[in-house]
Protein backbone atom coordinates (compact mmCIF):
# COMPACT_ATOMS: atom_id res chain seq x y z
CA UNK A 1 0.00 0.00 0.00
CA UNK A 2 1.22 3.09 -0.62
CA UNK A 3 1.87 5.63 1.80
CA UNK A 4 2.50 8.88 1.58
CA UNK A 5 1.72 10.75 4.85
CA UNK A 6 1.05 14.34 4.81
CA UNK A 7 -0.26 16.84 7.95
CA UNK A 8 -3.46 18.07 8.60
CA UNK A 9 -2.32 21.82 7.59
CA UNK A 10 -0.40 20.53 4.52
CA UNK A 11 -3.73 19.08 3.51
CA UNK A 12 -5.59 21.78 3.57
CA UNK A 13 -3.13 24.29 1.64
CA UNK A 14 -2.77 21.28 -0.75
CA UNK A 15 -7.03 21.42 -1.54
CA UNK A 16 -7.06 24.71 -2.26
CA UNK A 17 -4.40 24.61 -4.91
CA UNK A 18 -5.65 21.49 -6.19
CA UNK A 19 -8.06 18.47 -6.00
CA UNK A 20 -5.83 15.95 -7.50
CA UNK A 21 -4.17 15.52 -3.64
CA UNK A 22 -1.38 13.41 -2.49
CA UNK A 23 -3.03 11.32 0.10
CA UNK A 24 -7.04 11.27 0.68
CA UNK A 25 -9.59 8.84 2.03
CA UNK A 26 -10.45 9.53 -1.36
CA UNK A 27 -7.09 9.10 -3.19
CA UNK A 28 -6.87 5.56 -0.86
CA UNK A 29 -10.50 4.55 -1.83
CA UNK A 30 -9.42 5.22 -6.00
CA UNK A 31 -5.92 3.39 -5.09
CA UNK A 32 -8.13 0.38 -3.26
CA UNK A 33 -11.00 0.21 -6.23
CA UNK A 34 -9.85 1.11 -9.66
CA UNK A 35 -6.37 0.63 -9.50
CA UNK A 36 -5.22 -3.32 -10.26
CA UNK A 37 -2.29 -5.10 -8.79
CA UNK A 38 0.27 -5.34 -11.20
CA UNK A 39 -0.25 -0.68 -11.31
CA UNK A 40 -0.12 -0.87 -7.59
CA UNK A 41 3.34 -2.59 -8.58
CA UNK A 42 4.45 0.06 -10.41
CA UNK A 43 3.17 2.71 -9.00
CA UNK A 44 5.31 1.49 -5.29
CA UNK A 45 8.29 1.61 -7.41
CA UNK A 46 7.58 5.04 -8.84
CA UNK A 47 7.03 6.16 -5.06
CA UNK A 48 10.55 4.65 -3.95
CA UNK A 49 12.28 6.31 -6.75
CA UNK A 50 11.15 9.65 -7.34
CA UNK A 51 11.49 12.58 -4.80
CA UNK A 52 8.26 13.62 -3.17
CA UNK A 53 6.05 16.89 -3.57
CA UNK A 54 3.19 17.59 -3.18
CA UNK A 55 0.75 17.50 -6.28
CA UNK A 56 3.06 14.93 -8.07
CA UNK A 57 4.03 11.98 -5.86
CA UNK A 58 2.32 9.57 -5.55
CA UNK A 59 0.63 9.45 -8.95
CA UNK A 60 -2.64 8.32 -10.16
CA UNK A 61 -2.21 5.60 -12.20
CA UNK A 62 -0.32 4.16 -14.26
CA UNK A 63 0.02 4.70 -18.46
CA UNK A 64 0.82 2.49 -21.26
CA UNK A 65 -0.29 4.39 -24.30
CA UNK A 66 -2.46 7.44 -25.07
CA UNK A 67 -4.22 8.54 -28.76
CA UNK A 68 -5.95 11.33 -29.96
CA UNK A 69 -8.04 12.51 -26.80
CA UNK A 70 -7.72 9.17 -24.98
CA UNK A 71 -5.02 8.14 -22.19
CA UNK A 72 -4.45 3.96 -21.61
CA UNK A 73 -3.72 2.39 -18.37
CA UNK A 74 -1.49 -1.00 -18.33
CA UNK A 75 -4.51 -2.78 -17.58
CA UNK A 76 -6.18 -1.02 -21.11
CA UNK A 77 -8.83 1.16 -19.38
CA UNK A 78 -9.20 4.47 -21.45
CA UNK A 79 -9.71 8.07 -19.82
CA UNK A 80 -10.89 10.60 -22.08
CA UNK A 81 -8.32 13.53 -21.19
CA UNK A 82 -9.22 16.89 -20.17
CA UNK A 83 -6.43 17.90 -18.17
CA UNK A 84 -3.11 16.59 -20.64
CA UNK A 85 -1.22 19.63 -18.75
CA UNK A 86 -1.86 21.65 -22.17
CA UNK A 87 0.10 19.98 -24.37
CA UNK A 88 -2.53 18.16 -26.20
CA UNK A 89 -4.13 20.71 -27.59
CA UNK A 90 -3.68 18.43 -31.20
CA UNK A 91 -4.37 15.12 -29.24
CA UNK A 92 -1.99 12.73 -28.43
CA UNK A 93 0.30 10.95 -31.15
CA UNK A 94 -0.82 13.67 -33.88
CA UNK A 95 0.22 11.63 -36.97
CA UNK A 96 0.87 14.40 -38.98
CA UNK A 97 3.14 15.96 -36.27
CA UNK A 98 5.04 12.79 -36.09
CA UNK A 99 5.59 12.52 -39.29
CA UNK A 100 7.04 15.67 -39.13
CA UNK A 101 9.65 15.24 -36.51
CA UNK A 102 10.88 11.77 -37.68
CA UNK A 103 11.61 13.57 -40.85
CA UNK A 104 13.79 16.00 -38.75
CA UNK A 105 15.34 13.07 -36.32
CA UNK A 106 16.64 11.19 -39.47
CA UNK A 107 18.51 14.48 -40.92
CA UNK A 108 19.59 16.70 -38.06
CA UNK A 109 18.38 15.91 -33.90
CA UNK A 110 20.31 18.14 -32.87
CA UNK A 111 21.72 21.70 -33.69
CA UNK A 112 24.82 23.32 -31.05
CA UNK A 113 25.00 26.94 -30.39
CA UNK A 114 26.71 28.94 -32.85
CA UNK A 115 25.07 27.32 -35.25
CA UNK A 116 21.73 28.06 -37.21
CA UNK A 117 19.32 25.32 -38.99
CA UNK A 118 16.57 26.53 -41.26
CA UNK A 119 14.40 24.42 -39.18
CA UNK A 120 14.44 26.54 -36.49
CA UNK A 121 14.50 29.78 -39.18
CA UNK A 122 11.29 28.50 -40.52
CA UNK A 123 9.87 27.61 -37.12
CA UNK A 124 10.42 31.36 -35.94
CA UNK A 125 9.42 32.47 -39.71
CA UNK A 126 6.21 30.97 -38.44
CA UNK A 127 5.23 31.87 -35.48
CA UNK A 128 6.22 35.71 -35.93
CA UNK A 129 3.69 35.31 -39.27
CA UNK A 130 1.02 33.83 -36.52
CA UNK A 131 1.42 37.17 -34.43
CA UNK A 132 -0.60 40.09 -35.15
CA UNK A 133 0.96 43.50 -34.63
CA UNK A 134 5.42 43.43 -34.51
CA UNK A 135 5.47 40.65 -32.56
CA UNK A 136 8.12 39.46 -34.86
CA UNK A 137 11.27 38.87 -32.98
CA UNK A 138 11.84 35.45 -30.78
CA UNK A 139 13.57 33.51 -28.78
CA UNK A 140 13.66 29.45 -28.44
CA UNK A 141 14.10 27.79 -25.41
CA UNK A 142 13.58 23.76 -23.63
CA UNK A 143 10.84 25.47 -21.27
CA UNK A 144 8.00 27.60 -20.57
CA UNK A 145 9.88 29.33 -16.65
CA UNK A 146 12.96 29.34 -18.95
CA UNK A 147 10.97 31.59 -21.25
CA UNK A 148 9.62 33.57 -18.44
CA UNK A 149 13.35 34.16 -17.34
CA UNK A 150 14.15 35.44 -20.64
CA UNK A 151 11.01 37.54 -20.92
CA UNK A 152 12.18 39.47 -17.38
CA UNK A 153 15.95 40.02 -18.32
CA UNK A 154 14.40 41.47 -21.69
CA UNK A 155 11.92 44.14 -19.32
CA UNK A 156 15.13 44.61 -16.90
CA UNK A 157 17.11 45.56 -20.07
CA UNK A 158 14.92 47.56 -22.23
CA UNK A 159 13.11 49.60 -19.09
CA UNK A 160 15.92 50.30 -16.93
CA UNK A 161 13.66 48.76 -13.99
CA UNK A 162 13.64 45.48 -12.20
CA UNK A 163 9.96 45.78 -10.43
CA UNK A 164 7.09 43.72 -11.51
CA UNK A 165 3.50 43.38 -11.15
CA UNK A 166 2.06 40.05 -11.00
CA UNK A 167 -0.92 37.93 -9.18
CA UNK A 168 -1.51 35.96 -7.04
CA UNK A 169 -2.36 32.69 -7.16
CA UNK A 170 -0.66 32.88 -10.88
CA UNK A 171 1.80 30.32 -11.66
CA UNK A 172 4.49 31.35 -14.35
CA UNK A 173 6.82 28.41 -13.81
CA UNK A 174 8.60 26.33 -10.84
CA UNK A 175 12.10 28.14 -11.07
CA UNK A 176 12.84 30.03 -7.91
CA UNK A 177 12.31 33.49 -10.12
CA UNK A 178 9.33 32.62 -11.39
CA UNK A 179 7.83 31.48 -8.12
CA UNK A 180 8.87 34.88 -7.10
CA UNK A 181 6.47 36.10 -9.87
CA UNK A 182 3.84 33.47 -9.06
CA UNK A 183 1.28 33.72 -6.31
CA UNK A 184 0.47 30.10 -5.43
CA UNK A 185 1.43 29.50 -2.00
CA UNK A 186 2.19 25.54 -2.26
CA UNK A 187 5.43 27.39 -4.52
CA UNK A 188 6.14 29.80 -2.31
CA UNK A 189 5.80 28.94 1.89
CA UNK A 190 9.13 27.86 3.55
CA UNK A 191 11.41 28.35 0.45
CA UNK A 192 13.62 30.97 1.81
CA UNK A 193 13.74 34.77 0.29
CA UNK A 194 12.35 35.04 -3.15
CA UNK A 195 13.86 37.63 -5.76
CA UNK A 196 12.86 41.16 -4.61
CA UNK A 197 11.26 43.61 -6.59
CA UNK A 198 7.80 41.44 -7.01
CA UNK A 199 4.50 43.63 -6.46
CA UNK A 200 1.65 41.09 -6.35
CA UNK A 201 -2.00 42.06 -6.76
CA UNK A 202 -5.81 40.42 -7.18
CA UNK A 203 -6.78 39.06 -10.77
CA UNK A 204 -9.60 39.96 -11.39
CA UNK A 205 -12.49 37.45 -10.37
CA UNK A 206 -15.80 39.53 -10.54
CA UNK A 207 -16.63 37.37 -14.00
CA UNK A 208 -20.02 35.92 -13.36
CA UNK A 209 -20.80 34.04 -16.67
CA UNK A 210 -21.49 36.81 -19.11
CA UNK A 211 -17.95 36.94 -21.30
CA UNK A 212 -17.89 40.27 -22.63
CA UNK A 213 -20.32 42.30 -20.42
CA UNK A 214 -18.09 45.61 -19.47
CA UNK A 215 -19.74 45.85 -15.91
CA UNK A 216 -17.88 43.31 -13.69
CA UNK A 217 -16.32 45.82 -11.42
CA UNK A 218 -12.81 45.27 -12.53
CA UNK A 219 -12.72 48.82 -12.19
CA UNK A 220 -10.94 48.66 -8.74
CA UNK A 221 -8.36 45.59 -9.78
CA UNK A 222 -7.04 47.88 -12.43
CA UNK A 223 -7.53 50.92 -10.59
CA UNK A 224 -5.10 49.55 -7.72
CA UNK A 225 -2.14 48.83 -10.66
CA UNK A 226 -2.26 52.00 -11.69
CA UNK A 227 -1.85 53.18 -8.27
CA UNK A 228 1.15 50.93 -8.03
CA UNK A 229 2.92 52.04 -11.23
CA UNK A 230 2.11 55.39 -10.13
CA UNK A 231 3.58 55.23 -6.30
CA UNK A 232 6.77 53.12 -7.76
CA UNK A 233 7.58 54.57 -10.58
CA UNK A 234 9.95 52.11 -11.29
CA UNK A 235 8.37 48.82 -12.90
CA UNK A 236 9.41 46.81 -15.72
CA UNK A 237 6.78 45.17 -16.06
CA UNK A 238 3.52 43.41 -16.02
CA UNK A 239 3.59 39.70 -16.06
CA UNK A 240 0.10 37.82 -16.29
CA UNK A 241 -1.88 35.19 -18.07
CA UNK A 242 -4.66 37.46 -20.04
CA UNK A 243 -7.26 34.63 -19.11
CA UNK A 244 -6.16 32.53 -16.03
CA UNK A 245 -6.23 28.72 -17.08
CA UNK A 246 -6.43 26.82 -13.74
CA UNK A 247 -9.25 28.85 -12.30
CA UNK A 248 -10.66 30.52 -16.10
CA UNK A 249 -11.16 33.74 -14.53
CA UNK A 250 -11.83 35.93 -17.51
CA UNK A 251 -11.14 39.47 -16.90
CA UNK A 252 -13.54 42.52 -18.86
CA UNK A 253 -12.69 43.19 -22.02
CA UNK A 254 -12.12 46.71 -21.02
CA UNK A 255 -9.54 45.93 -18.44
CA UNK A 256 -6.86 44.52 -20.53
CA UNK A 257 -7.41 47.86 -22.53
CA UNK A 258 -6.76 49.72 -19.47
CA UNK A 259 -3.68 48.33 -18.13
CA UNK A 260 -2.33 48.93 -21.89
CA UNK A 261 -2.68 52.17 -21.86
CA UNK A 262 -1.53 52.40 -18.02
CA UNK A 263 1.71 50.86 -19.31
CA UNK A 264 2.12 52.99 -22.05
CA UNK A 265 1.69 56.00 -19.67
CA UNK A 266 4.24 54.67 -17.33
CA UNK A 267 7.18 53.02 -19.30
CA UNK A 268 6.24 49.46 -18.26
CA UNK A 269 5.97 46.60 -20.53
CA UNK A 270 3.44 44.55 -20.74
CA UNK A 271 3.93 40.55 -20.60
CA UNK A 272 1.22 38.23 -21.43
CA UNK A 273 1.84 34.77 -20.27
CA UNK A 274 0.07 31.86 -22.87
CA UNK A 275 2.06 29.40 -21.79
CA UNK A 276 -0.84 26.92 -21.24
CA UNK A 277 -3.48 28.35 -23.50
CA UNK A 278 -2.01 29.66 -27.22
CA UNK A 279 -2.15 27.64 -30.31
CA UNK A 280 -6.24 28.00 -30.35
CA UNK A 281 -7.69 27.25 -26.96
CA UNK A 282 -9.90 30.22 -26.75
CA UNK A 283 -10.70 30.19 -30.76
CA UNK A 284 -8.00 32.32 -31.51
CA UNK A 285 -4.35 31.52 -31.83
CA UNK A 286 -3.80 34.35 -28.98
CA UNK A 287 -5.80 34.81 -26.40
CA UNK A 288 -5.02 38.21 -26.07
CA UNK A 289 -6.67 38.54 -29.62
CA UNK A 290 -10.07 37.99 -27.82
CA UNK A 291 -9.23 41.53 -26.19
CA UNK A 292 -8.04 43.55 -29.31
CA UNK A 293 -4.96 44.08 -27.10
CA UNK A 294 -1.08 43.17 -27.71
CA UNK A 295 1.61 42.92 -25.50
CA UNK A 296 4.94 44.00 -25.71
CA UNK A 297 6.32 40.26 -25.11
CA UNK A 298 4.28 37.15 -25.25
CA UNK A 299 5.28 33.78 -24.18
CA UNK A 300 4.48 30.31 -25.17
CA UNK A 301 5.19 27.22 -25.10
CA UNK A 302 3.77 23.48 -23.97
CA UNK A 303 1.90 22.85 -27.11
CA UNK A 304 3.85 24.27 -29.17
CA UNK A 305 6.08 21.12 -29.37
CA UNK A 306 3.19 19.03 -30.64
CA UNK A 307 2.30 17.40 -26.90
CA UNK A 308 6.16 15.43 -27.76
CA UNK A 309 8.70 18.12 -27.72
CA UNK A 310 9.59 20.57 -24.61
CA UNK A 311 9.10 23.94 -26.62
CA UNK A 312 8.85 27.31 -25.65
CA UNK A 313 9.30 30.90 -26.78
CA UNK A 314 9.37 34.37 -25.80
CA UNK A 315 7.97 36.68 -28.25
CA UNK A 316 9.21 40.47 -28.41
CA UNK A 317 7.85 43.42 -30.71
CA UNK A 318 10.65 44.86 -32.78
CA UNK A 319 11.27 47.64 -30.78
CA UNK A 320 12.16 45.55 -27.92
CA UNK A 321 15.12 43.92 -30.05
CA UNK A 322 18.26 46.01 -28.21
CA UNK A 323 20.84 44.05 -25.79
CA UNK A 324 22.81 43.29 -28.33
CA UNK A 325 25.71 43.83 -26.02
CA UNK A 326 24.32 41.41 -23.40
CA UNK A 327 23.98 37.80 -23.29
CA UNK A 328 20.17 37.05 -22.19
CA UNK A 329 20.57 32.84 -21.98
CA UNK A 330 22.19 30.71 -24.27
CA UNK A 331 20.27 27.21 -23.29
CA UNK A 332 21.97 23.74 -25.25
CA UNK A 333 18.20 23.44 -27.00
CA UNK A 334 17.77 26.90 -27.84
CA UNK A 335 17.69 26.34 -31.21
CA UNK A 336 16.56 22.65 -31.32
CA UNK A 337 15.58 21.30 -34.66
CA UNK A 338 12.88 18.56 -33.07
CA UNK A 339 11.08 21.56 -31.37
CA UNK A 340 11.21 23.36 -34.34
CA UNK A 341 9.71 20.69 -37.02
CA UNK A 342 7.08 20.27 -34.26
CA UNK A 343 5.97 23.53 -33.90
CA UNK A 344 6.03 24.36 -37.80
CA UNK A 345 3.60 20.93 -38.01
CA UNK A 346 1.16 21.86 -35.22
CA UNK A 347 0.65 25.43 -36.56
CA UNK A 348 0.11 23.68 -39.97
CA UNK A 349 -2.26 21.43 -38.57
CA UNK A 350 -4.01 24.15 -37.01
CA UNK A 351 -4.51 25.54 -40.32
CA UNK A 352 -5.18 22.48 -42.81
CA UNK A 353 -8.05 21.02 -40.43
CA UNK A 354 -9.30 24.90 -39.46
CA UNK A 355 -9.36 24.36 -35.56
CA UNK A 356 -10.22 27.54 -34.77
CA UNK A 357 -13.10 27.79 -36.06
CA UNK A 358 -14.23 24.36 -34.58
CA UNK A 359 -13.16 25.16 -31.57
CA UNK A 360 -15.59 28.13 -31.69
CA UNK A 361 -18.55 25.80 -32.75
CA UNK A 362 -17.55 23.51 -29.90
CA UNK A 363 -17.67 26.09 -27.13
CA UNK A 364 -21.25 26.88 -27.76
CA UNK A 365 -21.86 23.32 -27.00
CA UNK A 366 -19.91 23.36 -23.91
CA UNK A 367 -21.83 26.21 -22.85
CA UNK A 368 -25.23 24.81 -23.60
CA UNK A 369 -24.81 21.76 -21.59
CA UNK A 370 -22.54 23.42 -18.84
CA UNK A 371 -26.10 26.41 -18.07
CA UNK A 372 -28.77 23.24 -18.21
CA UNK A 373 -26.24 21.72 -15.30
CA UNK A 374 -25.98 24.93 -13.28
CA UNK A 375 -30.04 25.60 -13.59
CA UNK A 376 -30.23 21.49 -12.07
CA UNK A 377 -27.60 21.45 -9.42
CA UNK A 378 -27.53 23.78 -6.49
CA UNK A 379 -23.61 22.88 -6.27
CA UNK A 380 -22.75 24.49 -9.36
CA UNK A 381 -22.12 28.43 -8.05
CA UNK A 382 -20.31 29.58 -11.36
CA UNK A 383 -19.50 28.66 -15.25
CA UNK A 384 -16.93 30.35 -16.95
CA UNK A 385 -15.81 29.58 -19.91
CA UNK A 386 -14.35 30.57 -23.99
CA UNK A 387 -13.72 28.70 -26.40
CA UNK A 388 -12.29 25.13 -25.13
CA UNK A 389 -11.68 26.18 -21.73
CA UNK A 390 -13.77 26.08 -18.90
CA UNK A 391 -14.44 26.13 -15.43
CA UNK A 392 -17.22 25.09 -12.99
CA UNK A 393 -17.13 26.49 -9.46
CA UNK A 394 -19.08 24.88 -7.12
CA UNK A 395 -20.31 25.64 -3.56
CA UNK A 396 -21.67 24.62 -0.99
CA UNK A 397 -23.89 28.00 -0.83
CA UNK A 398 -24.59 29.88 -3.84
CA UNK A 399 -25.36 32.71 -1.94
CA UNK A 400 -22.14 32.67 0.35
CA UNK A 401 -20.52 30.81 -2.31
CA UNK A 402 -18.57 28.45 0.38
CA UNK A 403 -15.90 26.48 -1.80
CA UNK A 404 -17.26 22.52 -2.19
CA UNK A 405 -13.47 21.38 -1.64
CA UNK A 406 -14.87 17.69 -0.75
CA UNK A 407 -16.81 17.59 -3.45
CA UNK A 408 -14.90 18.71 -6.34
CA UNK A 409 -12.31 15.80 -5.16
CA UNK A 410 -15.14 13.22 -5.22
CA UNK A 411 -16.45 13.98 -8.58
CA UNK A 412 -13.13 14.45 -9.68
CA UNK A 413 -12.45 10.16 -8.93
CA UNK A 414 -16.05 9.47 -10.07
CA UNK A 415 -15.26 10.82 -13.54
CA UNK A 416 -11.85 9.08 -13.08
CA UNK A 417 -13.67 5.37 -12.30
CA UNK A 418 -15.78 6.23 -15.24
CA UNK A 419 -13.22 6.92 -17.45
CA UNK A 420 -13.20 10.88 -17.72
CA UNK A 421 -9.59 12.89 -16.39
CA UNK A 422 -9.32 16.95 -15.56
CA UNK A 423 -8.26 18.87 -12.97
CA UNK A 424 -9.60 20.60 -10.17
CA UNK A 425 -8.06 23.95 -9.34
CA UNK A 426 -8.17 26.35 -6.19
CA UNK A 427 -9.33 22.83 -4.56
CA UNK A 428 -13.19 24.03 -6.28
CA UNK A 429 -12.92 24.52 -9.76
CA UNK A 430 -13.74 21.48 -12.22
CA UNK A 431 -11.17 22.67 -15.41
CA UNK A 432 -11.92 21.29 -18.19
CA UNK A 433 -9.45 21.74 -21.11
CA UNK A 434 -10.43 19.37 -23.52
CA UNK A 435 -8.20 18.17 -26.67
CA UNK A 436 -9.15 20.62 -29.90
CA UNK A 437 -9.53 18.18 -32.21
CA UNK A 438 -12.58 16.06 -29.98
CA UNK A 439 -15.35 15.50 -32.18
CA UNK A 440 -19.07 16.59 -30.94
CA UNK A 441 -19.86 13.14 -30.08
CA UNK A 442 -16.86 12.41 -27.40
CA UNK A 443 -17.58 15.71 -25.93
CA UNK A 444 -20.56 15.11 -25.58
CA UNK A 445 -20.23 11.71 -23.39
CA UNK A 446 -17.79 13.44 -21.73
CA UNK A 447 -20.07 15.52 -19.91
CA UNK A 448 -22.25 13.65 -19.74
CA UNK A 449 -20.12 11.69 -17.98
CA UNK A 450 -18.94 14.28 -15.78
CA UNK A 451 -23.04 15.43 -15.09
CA UNK A 452 -23.69 11.76 -13.49
CA UNK A 453 -21.05 12.64 -11.15
CA UNK A 454 -22.84 15.83 -9.94
CA UNK A 455 -25.78 14.73 -9.79
CA UNK A 456 -24.43 11.49 -8.03
CA UNK A 457 -22.43 13.47 -5.24
CA UNK A 458 -25.37 16.01 -5.08
CA UNK A 459 -27.49 12.93 -4.13
CA UNK A 460 -25.16 11.64 -1.32
CA UNK A 461 -24.77 15.05 0.01
CA UNK A 462 -28.57 15.69 0.28
CA UNK A 463 -28.70 12.18 1.97
CA UNK A 464 -26.42 13.00 4.12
Amino acid sequence: MIDAKISTNSLIELSKTEGDLNSTPYRNEWLTNNVGAESREWLEEDANYFIHQSLSTPCLDVLESCEGIYLTNIEGKKYIDFHGNNLHQLGYRNPYIIDKIIQQLQVLPFSPRRYTNISAIKAAEKLASACPGNLNKILFTPGGASSVGLALKIARTVTGNYKTISMWDSFHGASLETISLGGESIFRKGIGPLNSGNEHVPYPDSYRGIFWSDTYGDEKYAEYIEFILEREGDVAAIIAEPIRNTSVHIPSASFWKRIRKACDKHGALLIFDEIPTFMGRTGKMFVFENYEVIPDIVVVGKALGGGIIPFSAVIVNDELDIPADKSLGHYTFEKNPLGAAALIASLEFIENENLLEKVSLLSGVVKTRLWEMYSIYPIIGDIRGIGLLWGIELVTDRELKTPAIKEAEKIMYHCLEHGLSFKVSQGNVLTLCPPLIIEKAELLLALTILENAIRYISEEQNSI
